[in-house]
C-alpha cells in the first residue's frame, strides 16, 4: 500500500488505517530523518444517510507512537456554523464518541471536524457528508380551495441535490376528515441516480400528474375540486425500511341558499358558507355585502366550519376565508329579485289562501250554528215529555 517517488523520496502510503501510525525512518548514506505519523479515524453512523429526526453518531479515533493527546473537537455543519455535540471519550483517549441533534433535510451537506492539540501541536480538519432524505416543507401545510375550482398539491423533496447509494420508494395516500380510511393516490420510486417513476393507482377520484415539474418535485392536480375531496394528504418515503412523511391538509369551501331561487319582494332567504374541516383559532369565515355597510358583515365564531346570514335585499354577497388577516379565498353569492309577475302571483295566493280560510271559517260557523239550534230544539221537546204536557185534539 505504499510507494517511492524516485526524485523527491517521498513515501506515499495509500488506504491508510489506525494500524499505520508509528515513527518512520528515511536513511540516506549517513544521513537520518524520523517522522511520527499521527493516524485519525473518523466515521459515521448509518453510512451518513440519514431520515429527518434520526440522531447521528460520530467516532473520532486516534494512533500514534507518542502518548495520545487530549483532543479539542469542534464540528461545523453543512452552513459553516459551529454545533455542540454531546461528547463523550475513553479513558485511553484513543475513542471520542460525539452525538449530534435531530437532523432536517435542510442540514445536508459536507460537514467539518476540526481537531485541535497543543501538544502535539494538531490542527486537523476531518471532512464528511451528511445526507437527509425528507421533505423542504416538513411541516403541515393547509390548502385552501372552492368549490369547482382547481388545485395543485406538491411536495419538494431534496433528493437531486444528493447522491445516494440506493433508491427509494414512495406513495401519495389521501383520507377525508376524520375518516380512518386511506385511499392510495399514487406510487413512485426513485432510483440512486435520481430518476423518478410515478404509478397512478386510486380510482376514487379524478386527479392528474403534473408533467414538466422539476424531478424532485411530487405534484398532483385536482381539475375540478369537490366538496368531499377535502381531508389530509400525505406523502411517505420509505428507504432502507425506514419511513418519513409530510401531509397537506386540503380545506375546500362551499355556498348556498335557503329556500334557493330568487328572492321574491318581501320575502327573505338564508345564505349559507361552510369548509369541509376544522379552521385553526387564527382562522374565520366572513360573509358582506358588496358595496354594503357594517351592519351587512357577518363574521363565524373561533373554530365554527359555517357561517349564515339572512337576506331580504337582492344584491352580491362575498364569503371570505381569512387566516391572519389574509384572505386566502373567496365565493361570492347572487341574490336575485324575483320578477314582479312572481311577486303578484305569490301576494295573489297569499289573499287567495286567506279568503278561502275566511270562508272556510263562515261556512263553519254557521254550520256550527245550525247544529247548535237543532240541540236546544231537541233539548225543550224532551223537557216538554218530562212535564207531561200534551196537545188536546177538540171533538
Amino acid at each position: 500500500r505504499s510507494e517511492i517517488n524516485p526524485q523527491s523520496k517521498h513515501l506515499k502510503v495509500f488506504d491508510l488505517r489506525l494500524s499505520d501510525a508509528g515513527i518512520y525512518t528515511c536513511k540516506y548514506d549517513s544521513h537520518t530523518v524520523s517522522i511520527s505519523l499521527h493516524v485519525f479515524k473518523l466515521t459515521i453512523s448509518l453510512d451518513g444517510h440519514f431520515l429527518p429526526n434520526e440522531v447521528p453518531e460520530l467516532t473520532l479515533m486516534q494512533n500514534s507512537s507518542h502518548p495520545l493527546p487530549d483532543l479539542n473537537i469542534t464540528l461545523f455543519n453543512n452552513n459553516n456554523n459551529a454545533v455542540r455535540p454531546k461528547l463523550s471519550q475513553n479513558k485511553t483517549r484513543q475513542k471520542y464518541i460525539l452525538k449530534l441533534k435531530q437532523l432536517e433535510a435542510t442540514d445536508s451537506g459536507t460537514w467539518m471536524c476540526h481537531v485541535h492539540s497543543d501538544s502535539p501541536l494538531i490542527n486537523q480538519n476531518i471532512s464528511f457528508d451528511v445526507k437527509v432524505l425528507g421533505f423542504q416543507h416538513p411541516v403541515l401545510e393547509r390548502e385552501y380551495a372552492t368549490v369547482d375550482s382547481s388545485v395543485i398539491l406538491y411536495w419538494h423533496l431534496n433528493f437531486q441535490k444528493i447522491e445516494w447509494k440506493a433508491g427509494f420508494t414512495g406513495q401519495l395516500n389521501w383520507k377525508q376528515q376524520e375518516s380512518a380510511t386511506i385511499h392510495k393516490l399514487l406510487d413512485f420510486n426513485v432510483t440512486s441516480r435520481g430518476e423518478k417513476h410515478e404509478t397512478k393507482k386510486s380510482s376514487y377520484f379524478w386527479f392528474g400528474i403534473r408533467e414538466k415539474t422539476p424531478e424532485s418535485t411530487i405534484e398532483v392536480i385536482l381539475p375540478k375540486v369537490h366538496f368531499n375531496h377535502s381531508g389530509q394528504y400525505q406523502c411517505q418515503l420509505a428507504y432502507n425500511r425506514r419511513y418519513v412523511q409530510s401531509k397537506t391538509e386540503l380545506v375546500v369551501m362551499k355556498v348556498s341558499a335557503n329556500p334557493v331561487g330568487p328572492l321574491p319582494r318581501g320575502a327573505k332567504m338564508t345564505l349559507i358558507c361552510q369548509v369541509s374541516g376544522p379552521l385553526p383559532s387564527n382562522a374565520h369565515l366572513r360573509w358582506e355585502r358588496v358595496n354594503g355597510t357594517p351592519t351587512d358583515i357577518t363574521i363565524s365564531k373561533q373554530h365554527e366550519v359555517k357561517v349564515e346570514v339572512n337576506v331580504s335585499a337582492a344584491g352580491l354577497w362575498n364569503c371570505h376565508l381569512i387566516e391572519d388577516n389574509n384572505r386566502k379565498i373567496s365565493l361570492n353569492y347572487t341574490v336575485e329579485e324575483a320578477p314582479v309577475w312572481i311577486s303578484y302571483v305569490v301576494t295573489g295566493a297569499s289573499i287567495g289562501v286567506s279568503v278561502l280560510v275566511f270562508g272556510l271559517c263562515i261556512r263553519n260557523g254557521i254550520r256550527w250554528q245550525q247544529r247548535r239550534q237543532r240541540v236546544k230544539r231537541m233539548a225543550r221537546a224532551r223537557q216538554l215529555l218530562l212535564e207531561k204536557k200534551t196537545c188536546q185534539c177538540q171533538q
